[in-house]
């Protein structure tokens, strides 16, 4: 869909004016060393970023609780100045498109893709297939509309911040940020963050679009983890069992 911002992002110029937007926002991003755009002898431009350790919050909440809570609280007032920076319309600031639909709208459509796709290659999902789009159209329902849109990352998890060698939570993997609903962020917060996602102090939600958000991407995470089973991706029984886990969840929402 060309109105989806969920898709692929990978260029400097995404890094860049990401990373630009979110420093501005006063959210601890790597910072931009260099960019050259003029490799004619080369197919991509050149990006230097800062090199901000090895370590990911995520191993370090595994390892040593305690000692993440000062990262986490930190990220917590990171994500909350994201989610007050609001945007003119949804979708990706660069660059800017006006768009022909709410969001919600769109996530419909992708759900029903992705729930289509994944009919095809599961009997009991075929066999749910209604319930399901019932469901996926009666959480639509009881959205309302909104017209602000606030800053997302589009796929926070632990494993996309490091730890500086000042203890600073740094965002990465920041070329796929947009304007966008904050309940999409959270719903995806939850599933990551698990226990210590209350320790993010989430800005007020709506329940009804975090709810629908949060089957949607129920939807999206058996799609994409059978689809990649399907290529050579080398832990493959890690990606069957993820699809099963949202399968059970799926089905459990239309018993």
């Amino acid at each position: 869909m060309p109105d989806d911002p969920f898709t692929d992002a990978s260029a400097a110029s995404l890094f860049a004016g990401n990373q630009a937007l979110l420093a501005g926002a006063g959210v601890r991003v790597p910072d931009l060393l260099l960019i050259d755009r003029d490799r004619r002898h080369l197919d991509a431009d050149l990006v230097l970023a800062e090199d901000v350790g090895s370590e990911t919050l995520e191993s370090r909440m595994e390892r040593d609780p305690a000692a993440a809570a000062g990262p986490v609280d930190a990220l917590a007032t990171a994500l909350r100045r994201m989610h007050t920076t609001f945007g003119p319309d949804w979708g990706r600031p660069d660059p800017a498109v006006a768009q022909t639909r709410p969001p919600e709208e769109m996530i419909l459509e992708r759900a029903l893709l992705h729930l289509g796709s994944v009919s095809t290659r599961d009997d009991r999902l075929a066999a749910a297939r209604p319930r399901i789009d019932e469901h996926l159209r009666a959480l639509r329902g009881h959205v309302t509309a909104r017209h602000e849109y606030a800053l997302i990352h589009g796929e926070l998890g632990p494993d996309h911040v490091f730890l500086s060698a000042a203890d600073e939570p740094v965002m990465i993997d920041i070329e796929g940020v947009t304007y966008f609903d904050v309940e999409w962020e959270h719903a995806f917060l939850q599933l990551r963050f698990g226990s210590a996602y209350e320790s993010l102090r989430p800005v007020a939600l709506d329940p009804a679009r975090l709810e629908f958000y949060r089957f949607a991407q129920v939807i999206g995470l058996i799609e994409g983890p059978l689809r990649i089973a399907g290529t050579d991706f080398p832990d493959r029984r890690w990606m069957l069992d993820l699809a099963e886990l949202n399968i059970g969840k799926a089905l459990a929402a239309v018993v």
